[in-house]
Protein backbone atom coordinates (compact mmCIF):
# COMPACT_ATOMS: atom_id res chain seq x y z
CA UNK A 1 0.00 0.00 0.00
CA UNK A 2 2.07 3.08 -1.55
CA UNK A 3 1.01 6.58 -2.41
CA UNK A 4 -0.87 9.53 -1.69
CA UNK A 5 -4.10 10.51 -0.61
CA UNK A 6 -5.88 13.58 -1.18
CA UNK A 7 -8.31 13.82 1.98
CA UNK A 8 -10.92 16.04 2.52
CA UNK A 9 -10.74 16.82 6.18
CA UNK A 10 -14.07 17.18 7.82
CA UNK A 11 -14.85 19.85 10.69
CA UNK A 12 -14.15 18.97 14.11
CA UNK A 13 -11.68 15.96 13.94
CA UNK A 14 -7.90 16.62 14.82
CA UNK A 15 -5.43 15.51 11.49
CA UNK A 16 -4.40 12.63 13.62
CA UNK A 17 -7.80 11.24 13.77
CA UNK A 18 -8.96 11.37 9.92
CA UNK A 19 -5.21 10.37 9.26
CA UNK A 20 -6.24 6.97 11.97
CA UNK A 21 -9.22 6.65 10.02
CA UNK A 22 -8.01 6.54 6.30
CA UNK A 23 -5.05 4.52 7.22
CA UNK A 24 -8.12 2.00 8.71
CA UNK A 25 -10.02 2.07 5.91
CA UNK A 26 -6.90 1.46 3.87
CA UNK A 27 -5.60 -1.13 5.95
CA UNK A 28 -1.86 0.76 5.77
CA UNK A 29 0.68 -0.71 8.29
CA UNK A 30 2.36 2.85 7.54
CA UNK A 31 0.77 6.20 7.33
CA UNK A 32 1.71 9.83 7.82
CA UNK A 33 -0.23 12.96 6.99
CA UNK A 34 1.77 16.29 5.29
CA UNK A 35 1.06 19.01 8.23
CA UNK A 36 -1.55 19.19 10.18
CA UNK A 37 -5.44 21.28 10.17
CA UNK A 38 -6.87 22.14 13.50
CA UNK A 39 -10.36 20.40 14.19
CA UNK A 40 -11.95 23.74 13.51
CA UNK A 41 -10.39 23.43 9.97
CA UNK A 42 -11.68 21.36 6.95
CA UNK A 43 -10.26 20.84 3.59
CA UNK A 44 -7.09 18.93 1.91
CA UNK A 45 -4.75 16.80 3.71
CA UNK A 46 -2.54 14.63 1.65
CA UNK A 47 -1.98 11.70 3.71
CA UNK A 48 1.27 9.45 2.58
CA UNK A 49 1.15 5.48 2.65
CA UNK A 50 3.82 2.95 2.80
CA UNK A 51 6.74 4.26 1.38
CA UNK A 52 5.28 7.97 0.20
CA UNK A 53 6.12 8.58 3.85
CA UNK A 54 9.76 8.91 3.14
CA UNK A 55 8.55 11.81 1.04
CA UNK A 56 6.21 13.56 3.56
CA UNK A 57 8.76 15.95 4.82
CA UNK A 58 9.23 17.27 1.72
CA UNK A 59 5.52 18.23 1.44
CA UNK A 60 5.44 19.99 4.82
CA UNK A 61 7.82 22.95 3.08
CA UNK A 62 5.01 23.30 0.50
CA UNK A 63 3.24 26.75 -0.11
CA UNK A 64 -0.52 25.97 0.79
CA UNK A 65 -3.74 28.37 -0.17
CA UNK A 66 -6.91 28.74 2.32
CA UNK A 67 -10.35 30.69 2.52
CA UNK A 68 -10.58 31.82 6.10
CA UNK A 69 -13.81 33.73 7.54
CA UNK A 70 -13.21 36.45 10.07
CA UNK A 71 -15.49 38.09 12.45
CA UNK A 72 -14.51 41.82 12.74
CA UNK A 73 -15.19 44.12 15.78
CA UNK A 74 -13.79 41.36 18.50
CA UNK A 75 -10.97 39.04 19.47
CA UNK A 76 -10.18 35.87 20.86
CA UNK A 77 -8.27 34.40 23.35
CA UNK A 78 -6.83 31.40 20.99
CA UNK A 79 -7.18 34.01 18.04
CA UNK A 80 -9.99 31.04 17.04
CA UNK A 81 -14.02 30.62 17.31
CA UNK A 82 -12.82 28.03 20.31
CA UNK A 83 -11.58 30.93 22.85
CA UNK A 84 -12.92 33.24 24.77
CA UNK A 85 -14.36 35.99 23.34
CA UNK A 86 -14.45 40.07 23.49
CA UNK A 87 -17.26 42.11 23.85
CA UNK A 88 -18.13 43.15 20.26
CA UNK A 89 -17.74 46.44 19.10
CA UNK A 90 -19.11 47.94 16.61
CA UNK A 91 -17.38 47.58 12.81
CA UNK A 92 -17.56 50.78 10.35
CA UNK A 93 -15.03 49.94 7.79
CA UNK A 94 -15.08 51.28 4.13
CA UNK A 95 -13.75 49.55 0.35
CA UNK A 96 -10.89 51.31 0.30
CA UNK A 97 -9.46 51.21 4.58
CA UNK A 98 -9.74 47.71 3.98
CA UNK A 99 -7.81 47.20 1.25
CA UNK A 100 -5.18 49.30 2.09
CA UNK A 101 -4.86 47.06 5.16
CA UNK A 102 -4.90 44.10 3.61
CA UNK A 103 -2.98 44.95 0.73
CA UNK A 104 -0.02 45.70 3.43
CA UNK A 105 -0.16 42.12 4.60
CA UNK A 106 1.16 41.09 1.38
CA UNK A 107 4.46 39.97 0.79
CA UNK A 108 7.04 38.90 3.43
CA UNK A 109 5.65 39.91 6.93
CA UNK A 110 6.85 38.43 10.77
CA UNK A 111 4.38 36.69 12.71
CA UNK A 112 4.50 36.22 16.31
CA UNK A 113 3.34 32.43 16.96
CA UNK A 114 0.51 32.12 18.96
CA UNK A 115 0.16 30.55 22.64
CA UNK A 116 -2.20 28.05 21.26
CA UNK A 117 0.38 25.94 18.94
CA UNK A 118 2.30 23.38 18.66
CA UNK A 119 5.74 25.69 18.68
CA UNK A 120 8.06 24.62 21.28
CA UNK A 121 9.48 26.86 24.45
CA UNK A 122 12.18 24.90 26.28
CA UNK A 123 10.55 21.54 25.38
CA UNK A 124 7.19 22.73 25.87
CA UNK A 125 4.45 23.01 23.59
CA UNK A 126 3.00 26.21 23.66
CA UNK A 127 -0.88 25.06 23.75
CA UNK A 128 0.24 22.93 26.41
CA UNK A 129 1.51 26.28 28.69
CA UNK A 130 -1.33 28.42 27.45
CA UNK A 131 -4.12 25.75 28.95
CA UNK A 132 -1.96 25.90 32.20
CA UNK A 133 -2.73 29.72 31.94
CA UNK A 134 1.07 30.62 31.20
CA UNK A 135 2.47 33.05 28.76
CA UNK A 136 5.60 32.87 27.16
CA UNK A 137 7.81 35.58 25.33
CA UNK A 138 7.74 33.94 21.78
CA UNK A 139 10.07 35.71 19.01
CA UNK A 140 8.74 36.57 16.07
CA UNK A 141 9.03 34.52 12.43
CA UNK A 142 9.29 35.65 8.77
CA UNK A 143 6.56 34.40 6.52
CA UNK A 144 5.46 35.42 3.06
CA UNK A 145 1.87 35.57 1.99
CA UNK A 146 1.99 35.16 -1.80
CA UNK A 147 -1.59 36.22 -2.34
CA UNK A 148 -4.49 37.67 -0.10
CA UNK A 149 -7.68 38.52 -1.47
CA UNK A 150 -10.84 40.13 -0.41
CA UNK A 151 -13.62 37.49 -1.17
CA UNK A 152 -16.53 39.67 0.65
CA UNK A 153 -17.32 41.85 2.99
CA UNK A 154 -20.33 41.53 5.10
CA UNK A 155 -21.62 43.49 7.73
CA UNK A 156 -18.76 42.34 10.39
CA UNK A 157 -18.30 39.27 8.34
CA UNK A 158 -15.07 39.28 6.14
CA UNK A 159 -13.81 36.81 3.92
CA UNK A 160 -10.68 36.16 2.74
CA UNK A 161 -8.66 33.96 0.36
CA UNK A 162 -5.13 33.47 0.28
CA UNK A 163 -1.51 31.74 -0.57
CA UNK A 164 1.04 31.43 1.93
CA UNK A 165 4.31 29.79 2.55
CA UNK A 166 4.93 27.21 4.97
CA UNK A 167 4.80 28.33 9.03
CA UNK A 168 2.16 30.67 8.54
CA UNK A 169 -0.57 30.98 11.12
CA UNK A 170 -3.59 32.18 9.81
CA UNK A 171 -5.56 32.66 12.79
CA UNK A 172 -2.57 35.39 13.24
CA UNK A 173 -3.09 36.73 10.33
CA UNK A 174 -6.29 37.45 11.21
CA UNK A 175 -5.94 39.12 14.51
CA UNK A 176 -3.46 40.90 13.03
CA UNK A 177 -5.29 42.20 9.92
CA UNK A 178 -8.08 43.27 12.64
CA UNK A 179 -5.43 45.20 14.96
CA UNK A 180 -4.58 47.75 11.69
CA UNK A 181 -8.30 47.89 11.28
CA UNK A 182 -8.40 49.15 15.31
CA UNK A 183 -11.91 46.58 15.72
CA UNK A 184 -10.33 43.37 16.34
CA UNK A 185 -10.90 39.93 14.53
CA UNK A 186 -10.90 36.16 14.79
CA UNK A 187 -11.06 33.38 13.23
CA UNK A 188 -14.02 31.90 12.99
CA UNK A 189 -13.54 29.33 9.74
CA UNK A 190 -10.85 27.90 7.78
CA UNK A 191 -10.56 25.53 4.38
CA UNK A 192 -7.66 24.84 3.27
CA UNK A 193 -7.98 24.54 -0.81
CA UNK A 194 -4.72 23.83 -1.97
CA UNK A 195 -1.54 22.03 -0.97
CA UNK A 196 1.67 22.59 -3.60
CA UNK A 197 1.68 20.60 -5.48
CA UNK A 198 -1.67 19.09 -5.89
CA UNK A 199 -3.44 22.19 -6.90
CA UNK A 200 -6.13 20.07 -8.87
CA UNK A 201 -7.03 16.32 -8.31
CA UNK A 202 -10.10 14.17 -7.13
CA UNK A 203 -10.34 15.02 -3.29
CA UNK A 204 -12.29 12.08 -1.21
CA UNK A 205 -13.39 12.51 2.34
CA UNK A 206 -14.09 9.59 4.84
CA UNK A 207 -17.38 8.70 4.16
CA UNK A 208 -16.63 8.45 0.53
CA UNK A 209 -14.34 6.01 1.00
CA UNK A 210 -16.00 4.24 3.71
CA UNK A 211 -19.09 3.72 1.29
CA UNK A 212 -16.69 1.98 -1.44
CA UNK A 213 -18.55 -1.15 -1.88
CA UNK A 214 -17.44 -2.77 -5.70
CA UNK A 215 -14.35 -4.20 -5.09
CA UNK A 216 -13.48 -2.40 -2.75
CA UNK A 217 -9.43 -2.75 -2.72
CA UNK A 218 -9.06 -1.77 -6.66
CA UNK A 219 -10.85 1.07 -6.08
CA UNK A 220 -9.14 2.54 -2.84
CA UNK A 221 -5.87 1.83 -4.69
CA UNK A 222 -7.10 3.57 -7.68
CA UNK A 223 -8.18 6.47 -5.03
CA UNK A 224 -3.92 6.53 -4.45
CA UNK A 225 -1.73 8.89 -6.32
CA UNK A 226 2.11 7.53 -7.37
CA UNK A 227 4.91 8.41 -4.53
CA UNK A 228 6.39 10.94 -7.05
CA UNK A 229 3.34 12.38 -7.45
CA UNK A 230 4.90 14.87 -4.33
CA UNK A 231 7.66 15.77 -6.39
CA UNK A 232 6.76 16.58 -9.97
CA UNK A 233 8.10 19.88 -9.47
CA UNK A 234 11.42 18.79 -9.37
CA UNK A 235 13.61 17.97 -12.41
CA UNK A 236 13.76 14.61 -13.72
CA UNK A 237 17.29 12.39 -14.02
CA UNK A 238 16.59 9.41 -16.17
CA UNK A 239 19.20 6.76 -14.87
CA UNK A 240 20.54 3.72 -16.41
CA UNK A 241 21.22 0.20 -14.46
CA UNK A 242 24.72 1.45 -13.51
CA UNK A 243 23.67 4.87 -12.27
CA UNK A 244 20.49 2.98 -10.33
CA UNK A 245 22.66 0.59 -8.36
CA UNK A 246 25.13 2.92 -6.99
CA UNK A 247 22.57 5.77 -5.87
CA UNK A 248 20.70 2.71 -4.14
CA UNK A 249 23.86 1.70 -2.44
CA UNK A 250 24.30 4.98 -1.26
CA UNK A 251 27.23 6.51 -3.65
CA UNK A 252 26.75 9.61 -5.52
CA UNK A 253 27.01 9.71 -9.42
CA UNK A 254 27.86 11.83 -12.36
CA UNK A 255 24.96 12.45 -14.64
CA UNK A 256 24.92 13.87 -17.53
CA UNK A 257 23.01 17.08 -18.18
CA UNK A 258 22.21 17.19 -14.61
CA UNK A 259 20.82 20.83 -12.89
CA UNK A 260 23.72 22.58 -10.88
CA UNK A 261 22.02 22.99 -7.60
CA UNK A 262 18.85 21.51 -5.59
CA UNK A 263 16.59 18.40 -5.44
CA UNK A 264 15.87 16.08 -8.16
CA UNK A 265 13.43 13.15 -9.21
CA UNK A 266 15.08 10.29 -9.92
CA UNK A 267 13.81 7.76 -12.53
CA UNK A 268 15.37 3.81 -13.43
CA UNK A 269 14.45 4.05 -17.51
CA UNK A 270 13.63 0.22 -16.87
CA UNK A 271 11.65 0.77 -13.51
CA UNK A 272 10.61 4.34 -13.22
CA UNK A 273 10.99 6.24 -10.13
CA UNK A 274 13.70 4.89 -7.56
CA UNK A 275 13.28 8.03 -4.87
CA UNK A 276 14.54 11.70 -4.36
CA UNK A 277 18.47 13.23 -5.03
CA UNK A 278 20.06 16.43 -4.29
CA UNK A 279 23.18 17.91 -6.19
CA UNK A 280 26.20 18.25 -4.49
CA UNK A 281 28.98 21.37 -4.67
CA UNK A 282 30.54 19.00 -7.12
CA UNK A 283 28.08 18.28 -9.40
CA UNK A 284 27.26 14.65 -8.68
CA UNK A 285 24.09 13.55 -7.55
CA UNK A 286 23.65 11.68 -4.21
CA UNK A 287 20.74 9.75 -3.20
CA UNK A 288 18.30 11.43 -0.39
CA UNK A 289 15.52 9.33 -0.01
CA UNK A 290 15.48 6.19 -2.04
CA UNK A 291 12.65 3.21 -2.32
CA UNK A 292 13.20 -0.21 -0.93
CA UNK A 293 12.74 -1.44 -4.23
CA UNK A 294 12.92 -0.81 -7.96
Amino acid sequence: MDGILLLDKPLGLSSNKALQAARSIFKANKAGHTGSLDPLASGLLPVCFGEATKFSGFLLESSKTYRARCQLGQTSTTGDAEGELSVPVEVNIDRATLARVVGDFTGRIRQVPPMHSAVKHEGQRLYSLARQGVEVERASREVEIYRLDVLGLNGSQLELDLCCSKGTYVRTLVEDIGAALGCGAYLCGLERTGVDPFWSGRRYTLDELRAINDDPQQVLDASLLPIDAALTEWPLLELDADLTFYLKQGQPVQVPRAPVRGYVRLVDVDHGFIGAGYILSDGRVAPKRMLKTV
